[in-house]
């Protein structure tokens, strides 16, 4: 597309940069909508959603970040609000302290 910018008004100049950007925001969009149908369809392939991938599923019960973890069990971890769990308290009582737990 060849356009003559020289000759075009200020108001012509400023409606043409709308419309580029726009049409850039717009082809983004479109291309990010690609790239996101790939991405999943290559996560089914393989047998996982795109959420799993990427950490994106939540932990049941739990909306802050684990702050501690069981030694024993990487699995098991606590975000530190709460009741103790069993592990942290058997820890505790084997001579570790709260630091030891820390991710």
């Amino acid at each position: 597309m060849s356009v003559d910018l020289n000759n075009m008004s200020k108001d012509e100049l400023k409606t043409l940069i709308k419309e580029a950007e726009k049409a850039l925001k717009s082809l983004e969009t479109r291309r990010l909508t690609q790239a996101k149908k790939a991405a999943e369809s290559a996560a089914k392939e393989y047998g996982f959603s795109l959420d799993e991938l990427l950490g994106g599923a939540p932990k049941k019960g739990s909306k802050s970040a684990p702050k501690y973890r069981n030694p024993n069990d990487p699995d098991q971890t606590w975000t530190g609000k709460g009741r103790k769990p069993n592990w942290v308290n058997d820890a505790l009582a084997a001579g570790k302290n709260m630091d030891d737990l820390k991710i």
